[in-house]
């Protein structure tokens, strides 16, 4: 409760014996278990997505659903929610490491219960303010579909306190290598959506995807962490904006809520913009954009959360050559395997809109615009997955700030080309984000490579390299052998035949992706 005691001697501390031992083993046991949940984490996603097409389509209506999202997100982004295990996990391991054990749990407890107070007031001011905010982000829309954006904005706006207070529980539980909760809760949020679109959507329309995000936050984003937690964490809050402990994550979390990067804005950009091209653009880039990160989750996002911890751990021991190491093997793995999936990506982008999507009110048209869009965003994939993992050194040595800024200025010089491109419609917003990302991945590895001496930028495009030249083969074949026709049968087809394509290919692309030893480069 409020005010206290940060730690009572009957209170579990935080033990030293939880602590993850440091190592590529470890990383890629974890790696492999975050994957795991992101791939069944996308199914539940895509299972979401072909009710909420189905049923909605890709016009004004999802425009709207897509758009009631913004808010929130400002609100999660602004009070660093969305990267709380960036700000928390090194401050918790360099604490517990100089100061010891009570002084990582009074740590945990600040930052849970000062956070969580600040964004419940800032929930409570932007429920009642939602329909001049909407007006204010979203001019374009006409009376009606502002007011439904609204509503579906008061609707999942709540869920942030979840996703806030559980990503500071689930920090706390990856600093000390457990990765279970983690694992869960993407899970269960899309599985709150798909119920709520199943059960409440024939009757509540499109806001019943929105109460299911709901529900879907609370017990995934915070009930099973919470569950996690008994008997290994202190959970208790403390409300202590001055403290000096809380100030430490805030000089931490300072430019991670002051700043912004192309990973994020690049989906703010989508839906700001989206409104000045043709109807059902916001929506159309969302279900591109979907699908478009089920290679950049599986790799990118599964390895830089498995990595943060270990690295912080061997920055904080003073292991700074298994650390640059660990990140060369890192990044290597994932632009080798994101050169692949963005080829799969672009070969099968068709048949995956027409497997997914095209049903009920999604049409033959909706599925040709999707999917032109899917095959430009398909170039960006391993620039985001460059970009995920390239900022984890820098977090990891407690360095916010440079990359933050490298990000923002980047972030506001693609305005424009997104302005410019959005008139293109959907294919138009994908093609301003593709370069932008490649340009950001591109400049954050060079600053790294000149402030930590690290990675060898040479290894980094001889992986590359060598994933292109079977990605290129495997989709340039994959996309000439689909004999289907329209609709789900010939997107089975096509499917079928791109699979048989990337099996007999699958050896090659084994040995092209496996690192020769002694052959790094600088």
């Amino acid at each position: 409760m409020p005010g206290r005691p940060a730690l009572a001697r009957a209170e579990p501390a935080l033990s030293s014996a939880d602590a993850p031992p440091a190592g590529g083993a470890r990383l890629g046991a974890t790696a492999a278990l975050l994957a795991g949940s992101v791939l069944l984490s996308r199914a539940l996603g895509l299972a979401r997505d072909m009710v909420l097409s189905a049923q909605v389509g890709a016009g004004p209506e999802a425009d709207a659903y897509n758009a009631a999202f913004q808010l929130p997100d400002l609100l999660n982004y602004f009070l660093a929610g969305g990267a709380l295990s960036i700000a928390f996990v090194p401050l918790w391991t360099r604490t517990r490491a100089r100061d010891g054990e009570a002084a990582a749990a009074r740590l945990f407890q600040t930052v849970l219960g000062t956070l969580g107070v600040a964004v419940a007031v800032a929930t409570l001011a932007i429920w009642l303010a939602a329909d001049a905010l909407v007006a204010l982000q979203f001019p374009r829309f006409d009376p009606a579909q502002r007011a439904l954006t609204a509503q579906l904005t008061r609707i999942v706006l709540p869920a942030q306190l979840f996703f806030v207070c559980g990503g500071v529980v689930q920090a706390a539980l990856m600093a000390q290598g457990r990765f279970a909760a983690q694992a869960a809760a993407p899970l269960v949020y899309n599985l709150g959506i798909l119920l709520g679109g199943l059960l409440l959507g024939p009757v509540l329309g499109v806001a019943g995807f929105a109460w299911g995000a709901l529900l879907g936050a609370a017990v995934g984003a915070l009930a099973l962490p919470l569950l996690d937690a008994r008997g290994r964490l202190p959970l208790r809050l403390r409300v202590a904006p001055l403290d000096p402990v809380f100030a430490g994550y805030l000089a931490l979390a300072a430019p991670l809520m002051a700043g912004v990067t192309l990973l994020t804005v690049d989906e703010w950009y989508d839906r700001w913009f989206g409104q000045l091209g043709p109807e059902g653009t916001i929506a159309s880039v969302a279900y591109a954009r979907r699908l478009m990160q089920v290679p950049v989750a599986v790799i990118g996002q599964a390895l830089a959360t498995a990595a943060l911890p270990t690295l912080s751990r061997l920055w904080s021991e003073g292991r700074r050559d298994e650390l640059d190491a660990l990140v060369q093997r890192t990044l290597e793995a994932g632009l080798g395997l994101g050169v692949l999936g963005a080829a799969a990506t672009w070969a099968l982008a068709g048949p995956l809109v027409t497997l997914v999507y095209e049903r009920g009110a999604f049409g033959a048209d909706d599925t040709a615009r999707v999917a032109a869009t899917l095959e430009v965003f398909a170039f960006a994939v391993p620039a985001w997955i460059a970009q995920q993992i390239a900022v984890r050194p820098f977090y990891a040595r407690g360095d916010t700030w440079r990359p933050m800024l490298l990000g923002t200025l980047l972030a506001a010089a693609a305005l424009p080309l997104y302005r410019a491109l959005a008139a293109y419609g959907a294919p138009g917003l994908a093609a301003a984000g593709a370069p932008a990302m490649g340009t950001s991945a591109l400049a954050t590895l060079a600053l790294a490579r000149a402030s930590h001496g690290a990675p060898r930028l040479r290894g980094l495009a001889l992986a590359a390299l060598r994933a292109a030249a079977v990605g290129v083969a495997v989709a340039l074949v994959a996309r000439a052998v689909q004999p289907g026709g329209a609709g789900t049968r010939g997107a089975l087809v096509d499917l079928a035949s791109g699979r048989a394509t990337r099996d007999a290919w699958l050896g090659l692309a084994r040995a092209a992706l496996r690192r020769r030893p002694g052959r790094g480069g600088s």
